[in-house]
Formats: structure tokens, C-alpha cells, sequence
């Protein structure tokens, strides 16, 4: 069974930067694409960034040149590196494994998200 669990969030001032980790546990050989997405009350939730086994990369465009994902497969974890954050940026953030191909958002298997907030 996969089991993530964030960690990272907290609260900055806009231009403050944040790095999100999630670690990885199980096996996750049907899930092996990873994204970061995140959820403000009364909005659906929304795709950040996602990664493939081959390392190719997808950014949402408010998130391209100020996010940015990475995984270190020795140490199972996903990263989000937040760079520049404003106060639209102030969510709950998600980390999920899911069957590359599928949809991320129906298929995946979620950690529990860690608050960011960032103050104006």
C-alpha cells in the first residue's frame, strides 16, 4: 500500500520561498508518475507540478519560473521548491502517486497536504 506524507509548509511573507517534501512509502510500481497540487476552500483542486519516472516535467502556468519539482528515488521523497510566493499561492498542498497515464486526480493516492500561507 502507498503512504505519503508532506512536509514543509508554514507561513512567509510574499517573496519568501518554502521547500515541500513528501516522503514515499510502498511500492509504487502502478504509481509512478507524482504530482503537487493544491486546494483553497470553495475551489477544486488544482495541478502545480507534475513528474514522470523519466524525469519530464509538467508546470501549471502560474507556477512556471517559481516552482519547481524534483525526487531523489535513493530517498523515496518529492520535493516542491517555492520560490517567489504571493499571497495567491496561500493553499493546502497535496502530494500524490498515480499510474502515469491515468487521471492524476481520480487515480491518485494522496498524502494528508501541508498548509502554506503567504502573507501580503
Amino acid at each position: 500500500q502507498v503512504q505519503l506524507v508532506e512536509s514543509g509548509g508554514g507561513s512567509v511573507p510574499a517573496g519568501g520561498s518554502l521547500r515541500l517534501s513528501c516522503v514515499v512509502s510502498g511500492d509504487t510500481y502502478r504509481h509512478d508518475c507524482m504530482v503537487w497540487a493544491r486546494q483553497t476552500p470553495g475551489k477544486e483542486r488544482e495541478r502545480v507540478a507534475s513528474i514522470d519516472p523519466d524525469d519530464s516535467k509538467f508546470y501549471a502556468a502560474n507556477a512556471k519560473a517559481r516552482f519547481f519539482i524534483s525526487k531523489d528515488n535513493a530517498k523515496k521523497t518529492l520535493y516542491l521548491q517555492m520560490n517567489n510566493l504571493q499571497p495567491d499561492d496561500t493553499a493546502i498542498y497535496y502530494c500524490a502517486a498515480y499510474p502515469c497515464g491515468t487521471w492524476w486526480e481520480r487515480f491518485g493516492v494522496w498524502g494528508q497536504g501541508t498548509q502554506v500561507t503567504v502573507s501580503s
